[in-house]
């Protein structure tokens, strides 16, 4: 079996034209900026112009804008790819300091993104329940229209559901890299802070609706942008790095 190239060394990375760690930092600052843009159009914005409390309304608006409607798909679809690339890239970066734990949070994130991927059929369905295809004669204008406004509840329902995965890898990360040493202990803290969050979102809305508030949403935004910021500009202390590598190897010889 060939040896996966991600259990990078500077100085053989350097010989053999593998990419540095460095080059992992400032390739993970890019997909978690593409990831804020294309999750708040994908999961927010696009869907949010669509959904009002009139069932016909909401039928009438995506019919009218169906193009916008599937950019939105696409949207999450260019999100999603860019988390499954955070996954790996984050074991990366991070499991010098702890391989069974950046592992760890590796799995909650991609289980994540599979489950909001489920989400995602909800929204998908609409275009099919307006395509006007024959076999939907079947069902009248009203029951159509509810069908398509039950469609996008469930898309919301059922994607909140999973924050909390999401936000124990978020939790998982933040705790690696307050501990590293190569990257700035604030930023560990912010993404706790915004995990932890993501979690009593999720816990609010199953237990108690009337308190789960969008405010434990917005508390994944400062950690984000410091991440992202952090990572396009400064990437990690590369020596630190190496110190923490080179340990983790020697410990598990």
């Amino acid at each position: 079996m060939t040896a996966i190239p991600f259990a990078i060394d500077t100085d053989t990375a350097a010989k053999s034209g593998a990419p540095s760690v460095q080059t992992y930092a400032r390739v993970a600052g890019l997909l978690l900026a593409l990831s804020m843009i294309f999750g708040f159009l994908g999961e927010w914005y696009i869907p949010s112009r669509f959904m009002s409390t009139d069932p016909a309304v909401t039928a009438r608006n995506i019919a009218s804008s169906m193009s916008l409607y599937r950019i939105g798909f696409a949207a999450y679809l260019v999100e999603a790819i860019c988390d499954i690339g955070l996954a790996l890239l984050f074991y990366v970066l991070l499991k010098a300091v702890s391989k069974p734990i950046a592992l760890a949070a590796a799995f909650f994130g991609l289980v994540s993104t599979a489950l909001y991927g489920v989400a995602e059929i909800f929204y998908y369905a609409p275009t099919v329940l307006l395509s006007g295809a024959s076999y939907m004669n079947a069902f009248s204008p009203e029951q159509i229209n509810a069908l398509t406004a039950l469609s996008l509840k469930l898309f919301a329902r059922v994607g909140m559901m999973f924050l909390a995965l999401y936000g124990i890898a978020t939790i998982l990360r933040g705790y690696l890299i307050f501990r590293s040493g190569y990257l700035p202990k604030f930023i560990g803290v912010l993404l706790m802070l915004g995990g932890g969050a993501f979690v009593l979102r999720n816990i609010t809305m199953l237990l108690t609706p009337a308190f789960a508030s969008d405010f434990f949403l917005v508390a994944m935004f400062p950690a984000g942008l410091a991440l992202t910021f952090w990572m396009l500009v400064k990437g990690v202390d590369v020596a630190k790095w190496e110190t923490r590598a080179a340990l983790a190897r020697n410990h598990t010889r």
